[in-house]
């Protein structure tokens, strides 16, 4: 058996001017993922993260609140990290870089390459407001395009003809700041001189360390020929200053990537057993992952590389860069409600469900991923409801009530589970390699397999059969072992989920080891719902909850209008409804396998109906209208999926099939249009 691997990893630092919504989340969940993933491997993996707290924004916006950046830091660390943790984003530390830890590794890499010449200084001139006395970004300059004459556009770009330009080139420039005119004014700057290691950096990004599709976007910025990079900013800045150099910070770009080691450090400081030197030193055998978006490609893959080599550092094993997120197919909007905030999000939806969500979408590539909200709610809902969870819940019973919880030592289907632990090496091989979506593929597959051996096996019908008790707790063991291979394989994923299987299955923390082996003459607890259906009223109330107007929605009373002049047919229509509450009907295409009378009942037939991705029981009062269920056997329907189930007499109804008809023998199945499939969600 090899020995377990190091590795250090870290997620792109968070701004601490601002909330954490759902295109972050992306990337942070990601990186859990995957972080979880090796530690249930049993390797040693640390992830570290940290707020980026410095910058001209932060001191701003701190000003503005009439509080210190330092407050204001520590007002957005303490949310961040609520958000985190509720989206179970397990860090082994959590920092900020306007921390000590920070400050001496800057100076210390800093001085290391000024000392090897890699540090140049000249003059620029630069817009300064004589108002707020300081220099002014690009952002923070404001006049009129020089090339279509359009007004208020940033000193950067114009976002009405799209000419990009100087600063200098604006007409009547003003201060986005405070509004006074601009002058022009020299100021010493440092520079990196990131030239130097052009040689080093064109072996370096191929070398296996970037995305195909990454490494081909840095060699155009390496063909074109490098340029020294601007490291310095000019008092009042919010940031750490230059050593030697008064009234001269570090631009937020230099120190923020050196927050991933301080952080370490940090953690270090308080974990005797961990060496920075074993994980940051030159001659590190450890293996170090950043996890990035696309839009910050050049700073870790250009800049960041040839400062850690120019300071005698270890350089990183691999960049995992990933997309944009859009949610319904566009760029999130606030006027939607798709602008989505991780607090807006949690206080609707459990964060598993948005775990899974991008565990299935999330591919090794940098394409973005869209988050749509109907797909969302379907997928959810069928995989994890209708497919894992849906195997334990359909076993649990039979266990407890025929053999007092204890699972039989007998293996019923040993082909299938044989399939489940020949699967087990690609699963953990597409974890491996970031591409959760055939992970959550191929798992599904399982799942799929074993719920349809279920299905024949059929252990609900057997029961009621004399002598095949001894057959059903067979079933319904080697079902609960599926079920936990399941559960193995997806607690990367869904951490509560996996807890809560473990508490019922009463067995210590899964590690994915245990994939190898079943349990046998086990004693089970009770069985919990382990998890619910998304109700896609509460995706309608995050949604509507992240409006940023919501007056024009509200008007409304919610009173049914008069009906009008016009008589009322002999049956009156029931009290209007909103159309949220019709939205959150979940109407399928369902295949009716088996139709059958009910014992003892007079107007009840029994449906096992078919709905893609499950089968479920149905009582229907139909009886009159088909007194030769036979007939109904392949036909399609249509049914209402999300109906809480009913206990009944006959045992528990799961859903509902639509019919019509004044009843008696005018009663009729309502059917889709020729071509449905099962499963298919009718709009």
């Amino acid at each position: 058996m090899s020995e377990p691997r190091k590795i250090l990893v870290t997620s792109a630092l968070p701004y601490a001017n601002g909330s954490i919504h759902l295109g972050h989340m992306l990337e942070y969940i990601q990186t859990d993922m995957w972080v979880r993933f090796q530690k249930h491997r049993g390797n040693q993996c640390i992830y570290v993260c940290a707020d980026d707290a410095h910058g001209s924004a932060i001191m701003l916006r701190a000003e503005k609140e009439g509080i210190t950046p330092e407050q204001l830091i520590a007002n957005v660390q303490a949310e961040h990290s609520a958000d985190f943790a509720d989206f179970l984003v397990d860090f082994d530390n959590f920092h900020s870089t306007h921390a000590e830890e920070n400050r001496e590794l800057s100076s210390q890499i800093y001085l290391k390459l000024r000392d090897a010449g890699h540090i140049a200084t000249r003059s620029i001139t630069q817009y300064f407001d004589p108002e707020k006395k300081m220099f002014l970004a690009d952002r923070f300059i404001k006049g009129t395009c020089p090339k279509c004459g359009t007004e208020d556009q940033y000193g950067d770009n114009c976002e009405k003809c799209g000419a990009t330009y100087a600063p200098t080139d604006l007409k009547d420039p003003k201060s986005a700041i405070s509004g006074a005119t601009p002058v022009l004014k020299d100021s010493q700057h440092f520079f990196f001189k990131l030239p130097d290691f052009q040689q080093m950096l064109q072996t370096w990004t191929r070398s296996g360390t970037l995305q195909d599709a990454v490494a081909n976007k840095i060699a155009e910025w390496l063909d074109a020929g490098l340029q020294q990079w601007d490291i310095s900013r000019d008092a009042p800045y919010f940031g750490f200053e230059i050593p030697d150099e008064p009234g001269k910070y570090f631009y937020v770009w230099l120190d923020a990537p050196i927050g991933y080691m301080a952080s370490f450090k940090d953690l270090c400081n308080r974990t005797p057993e961990l060496d920075f030197d074993a994980f940051w030193g030159k001659d590190s055998t450890a293996e170090l992952y950043h996890f990035i978006g696309k839009d910050i490609v050049n700073f870790h893959a250009l800049f960041w590389p040839a400062m850690l080599e120019g300071a005698g550092y270890r350089k990183p094993t691999g960049i995992n860069v990933h997309g944009y997120l859009t949610v319904n197919g566009q760029k999130m909007s606030k006027s939607r409600g798709t602008f989505i905030k991780a607090r807006t999000y949690l206080d609707h939806l459990s964060p598993e469900y948005l775990r899974y969500y991008y565990a299935s979408k999330l591919g090794r590539g940098v394409d973005d991923l869209d988050l749509n909200l109907e797909d969302f709610v379907q997928k959810v809902n069928s995989d994890l409801v209708g497919k894992v969870v849906n195997i334990a819940s359909r076993c649990a019973g039979f266990i407890h009530k025929g053999n007092a919880g204890v699972m039989v030592d007998t293996n019923a289907a040993p082909e299938l589970t044989e399939a489940f632990l020949a699967a087990a090496p690609g699963i953990a091989d597409a974890y491996e390699a970031r591409d959760f979506a055939r992970a959550m593929r191929e798992i599904m597959g399982l799942a799929d397999r074993a719920n349809a051996w279920i299905a024949d096996k059929a252990p609900w019908s057997l029961n009621k059969q004399e002598g095949k008790q001894d057959e059903v707790q067979a079933i319904c063991a080697t079902g609960v072992n599926l079920f936990r291979q399941l559960v193995i394989f997806l607690k990367p994923v869904l951490p509560l989920l996996a807890a809560d299987a473990e508490a019922f299955l009463n067995v210590a923390p899964l590690t994915w080891n245990d994939h190898a082996t079943l349990l046998a003459n086990h004693q089970l607890n009770e069985f919990k719902p382990l998890m619910t259906r998304i109700d896609p009223v509460k995706v309608q109330a995050m949604t509507d909850a992240s409006k940023e107007d919501l007056t024009a929605s509200q008007t409304d009373t919610g009173e049914a209008a008069p009906a009008g002049n016009g008589e009322l047919a002999k049956d009156p229509l029931s009290p209007e409804i909103e159309f949220d509450t019709f939205a959150a009907v979940d109407l399928r295409v369902a295949l009716i396998v088996k139709a059958e009378h009910v014992e003892g009942a007079d107007k009840l037939l029994r449906l096992t109906l078919d709905i893609g991705d499950e089968q479920r029981n149905v009582f229907s009062g139909i009886k009159s209208a088909y007194p030769d269920p036979s007939k109904l056997n392949g036909r399609l329907t249509m049914m209402i999926a999300n109906l809480k189930p009913r206990k009944m007499k006959f045992g528990i109804s799961e859903g509902m099939v639509m019919a019509a008809g004044p009843g008696g023998e005018e009663i009729y199945l309502l059917s889709p249009d020729s071509g449905a499939k099962p499963g298919q969600r009718i709009k």
